[in-house]
């Protein structure tokens, strides 16, 4: 098992950043795809940065070049670095693990962190 607790939400004006921050109660070495996917009102939650197989990353196509995942192993910590924030951005951010346990995959959440973007 992990706890997720994340950090770094918050209100920003277009073209603003933000920093989230995801810390894991465990070694980030031992989960094998951890990072972020946010839900806006009235849609499904959706990829928004991940690790996975240790440091390869995956971006959604919409954050590309503007979002930027990192880590730092001695923290146990992963973050969301976010540029060029625009209204569409915004929604509850999770913080997302998944550990796989004799073939079977768990699925971690954080209790999510609030991104507005206002115009």
């Amino acid at each position: 098992q992990v706890q997720l607790v994340e950090s770094g939400g918050g209100l920003v004006q277009v073209g603003g950043s933000l920093r989230l921050s995801c810390a894991a109660s465990r070694s980030i070495f031992s989960i094998n795809a951890m990072g972020w996917h946010r839900q806006a009102p009235g849609k499904q939650r959706e990829l928004v940065a991940t690790f996975t197989s240790g440091s390869t990353t995956n971006y959604a196509d919409s954050v590309k070049g503007r979002f930027t995942i990192s880590r730092d192993d001695a923290k146990n910590t992963v973050f969301l670095h976010m540029n060029s924030l625009k209204p569409e951005d915004t929604a509850v951010y999770y913080c997302y693990a998944a550990i796989v346990v004799h073939s079977r995959t768990e699925d971690y959440w954080g209790q999510g962190t609030q991104v507005t973007v206002s115009s």
